[in-house]
């Protein structure tokens, strides 16, 4: 069975590491490596591959630039990864990530492919890690219906774009239960379940948070 070309961008913060990345893939036969911009050999899939030390602001900002209103899939080559970076990166749409110490020729070709199909790949420690926070979060999730309503796992439901969004016109929370209709203790329950679920802060980081992802 022939494998499918498959269409790939190299993203790294650093031209040494982006040129280490395009030596592994260049001469692969199932690999065409294109610039960014370059808007050619779109009938296969196309798959961006994305070096990052750490998950930080510009990397983030960057994974969004990639997935923003494109067809792609995002294979994250990382050194290190907390349990919220995991969550983060899985929630904005990576299909596969590899351990930077582990990023052979080989495993990055598989992994671009698996991406390719809209598979994912996983290394089997993050697997684990994964499937344990995912399970805290879901407990969490669950506790807080009583709150109000269930929340999403990923996201922000309604009743917390509401909250967050008078939070965002210098409403305390007197004022925000008041507008609402809530009780006080429902305003900060909301917002205690929607720090807890997604690692923010506090009522400030929540607040950029949700400006930063659109939701106000």
């Amino acid at each position: 069975m022939l494998t499918k070309r498959v269409t790939v961008t190299v993203h790294a913060s650093d031209p040494l590491s982006r040129a280490g990345l395009i030596s592994h893939l260049r001469h692969q036969p199932t690999v065409d490596v294109i610039p960014d911009q370059d808007d050619a050999c779109r009938e296969s899939p196309a798959v961006a591959v994305m070096l990052a030390e750490r998950i930080d602001e510009p990397t983030t900002s960057e994974l969004r630039r990639l997935l923003r209103g494109r067809d792609q899939r995002v294979v994250l080559v990382a050194r290190e990864l907390r349990e919220p970076d995991l969550l983060a990166v899985v929630e904005y749409g990576v299909r596969a990530i590899i351990w930077r110490h582990q990023a052979t020729e080989q495993k990055l070709l598989s992994a671009v492919h698996s991406a390719a199909r809209g598979e994912g790949e996983l290394p089997p420690d993050l697997v684990s890690r994964l499937l344990n926070q995912v399970g805290r979060l879901q407990r969490a999730t669950t506790a807080g219906a009583a709150t109000g309503g269930a929340a999403p796992l990923f996201g922000m439901a309604p009743r917390e774009v509401d909250v967050l969004k008078l939070l965002a016109e210098g409403l305390d929370t007197r004022q925000i239960s008041e507008k609402l209709a809530y009780s006080e203790r429902t305003v900060k329950n909301i917002l205690h379940a929607l720090m807890t679920r997604l690692q923010l802060t506090n009522r400030a980081h929540a607040v950029a948070y949700a400006l930063r992802e659109g939701y106000i």
